[in-house]
């Protein structure tokens, strides 16, 4: 029973941090959101994660990346062969800082810095939650997310 309110109150969550931001794409606007109904959502954090690649970008207005100057987060692929990504941000969302979001809306400046087989071993849910619901950027950032996602 502890499982599903876990995973009902993340996907509560996500219906409120779904909105894909400029930060996000590495500019060009807000995107609505992919999935609204609870039912989609609840589908989606259960999934069993197959690939996550740790993937990196430069930060919002630069062109270079320089270690921990850049941005981090992971990308999933699903059984369905559907890719998520699961990030965190100083306000990505509302009551967590790492949020969940279709990688159509990723911009090409993301690299692939490691990839790993969790062969449907973790759910999206669990991602989440090693991403954290706070942001430091000092002590819990996007990298310090992404590495923890990556563990395990």
């Amino acid at each position: 029973m502890d499982a599903y309110k876990t995973t009902f109150s993340l996907c509560l969550l996500a219906t409120l941090v779904l909105t894909v931001t400029s930060s996000f794409s590495g500019g060009g606007g807000s995107y609505s959101y992919d999935l609204s109904k609870q039912s989609d959502l609840t589908k989606l954090y259960n999934s069993k994660v197959y690939i996550a690649d740790r993937m990196r970008r430069p930060l919002e207005g630069t062109s270079f990346m320089f270690g921990k100057l850049s941005h981090s987060g992971v990308r999933v692929t699903l059984a369905d062969g559907t890719k998520w990504l699961i990030h965190k941000g100083n306000d990505f969302g509302i009551s967590s800082q790492t949020v969940v979001v279709d990688a159509r809306h990723m911009s090409s400046s993301w690299k692939i810095i490691e990839t790993k087989n969790f062969q449907g071993s973790k759910r999206v849910t669990d991602f989440v939650k090693a991403g954290g619901t706070d942001y430091s950027l000092i002590f819990d950032n996007c990298h310090d997310g992404a590495d923890r996602m990556m563990d395990g």
